[in-house]
Parts: structure tokens; sequence; C-alpha cells
């Protein structure tokens, strides 16, 4: 009979076998430019294939939880940031967050277009999480004077989008950090000019 403090450690070990996989599974679709095997991530992770799929049965299950987690990541990531920093630092911070994520997409957009497509992505909702997110940011840069008050969360998505699929993976640096600082002067107030003194 197992008792109940080894029951719980099973569990731990168990939590702890799902954490390391969806970092390993994270890590893969980033690094990938086609999208890895179950044995590929497994072998990442540093387990077997059948602890893989006792955690994630199907392909479809694990691109779920990795994706839910970034969505996660990155609507928490909001709240933290501007916990730390003024709103617009946390903005700019906050779109690096952004690339990662849609760096780690990218080895994994095959099965996420075939959930979408399925109907098994809440991918409507998941849009309006990161929007919220933005909304969040912009709101509170709003407040402190510190961001426009006319720009919508949908229109910095749009322009990170943009950002990202013209530089890839490479945006933290050279043209794509350029690009998102260019992009976080078009976000702070117009301040008019001050008078020459005389």
């Amino acid at each position: 009979m197992i008792r109940l403090s080894e029951n719980l450690g099973l569990r731990a070990d168990a939590v702890r076998n799902r954490d390391v996989l969806l970092q390993a599974a994270t890590r893969a679709f980033a690094s990938a430019d086609a999208e890895p095997s179950m044995r590929a991530i497994a072998r990442e992770a540093g387990v077997g294939i059948a602890t893989l799929y006792r955690h994630f049965p199907t392909r479809e299950s694990l691109v779920d939880a990795v994706y839910r987690d970034q969505v996660d990541r990155l609507t928490r990531g909001a709240d933290q940031l501007l916990a730390e920093h003024p709103p617009a630092d946390a903005l700019r911070l906050w779109m690096d967050l952004f690339g990662d994520w849609l760096v780690t997409k990218h080895g994994m957009v095959d099965t996420l277009r075939e959930m979408i497509d399925a109907g098994s992505l809440a991918h409507v909702e998941t849009r309006d999480q990161l929007l919220d997110a933005v909304t969040t940011i912009l709101d509170a840069g709003r407040d402190a004077g510190d961001l426009r008050a006319d720009v919508r969360a949908d229109d910095v998505a749009a322009a990170l989008i943009g950002v990202f699929t013209v530089v890839g993976s490479a945006a933290r640096e050279g043209q794509g950090a350029r690009l998102l600082d260019l992009l976080m002067d078009g976000l702070r107030p117009h301040r008019a000019p001050s008078a020459p003194s005389d």
C-alpha cells in the first residue's frame, strides 16, 4: 500500500517531469527549422519517450500545453513588468517576451494551424488575453503620462507582428532592436518643443 507521503512524492515528481517536458519542448520548438519529433523532445528533456507520452499522449496535447504556457507567461509578464518598471519600459520589455513567444510558435506552426482549423485551440480567446495584457500596460502608461492615450492594443500587436515577421528571431539585436525602439518612440506622447530661451 502506498502511503500518503509517498503518493505526494509521486505527484511532485509528475509535476516536475511535466515542467521539464514543457521547458524542453519550448526550447525545441524555438530552435527548430521544422517541427521536432516527439522523440527529439523527450531526448531534450532527458526522459524516455514513454514519460513524454504519459504526460502528453499526442503532439497536439503537447503543442497546446506549450502554447498556453507561453500565453500565460506573457499575460503574467505584463503585471510583473509593470510592478518593477515605468509603463513605457515595461512595454518595451514585454515586446521582447512577445518575440520569444513568436519564435517558440515557429517550430509548431503546422500543428497549431491544424488545431485552429479543427477548432481545438481557442485562438480567439488567446488573442484576447494578449490584447488585455497590452491594454493593461497602455492604460498604466496613459495614466502616468508615459504612453500616448490614443494607441490601441491591436495596433501595438499588429506593429509587433510586422517587426518580428521582417527580422525573425533576431529582433533583440541590430535592426530588430532598432525597430522596436522606433516603435516605442512612436508610442510615447508627443511633446511640444520648448521655446528658445532669450
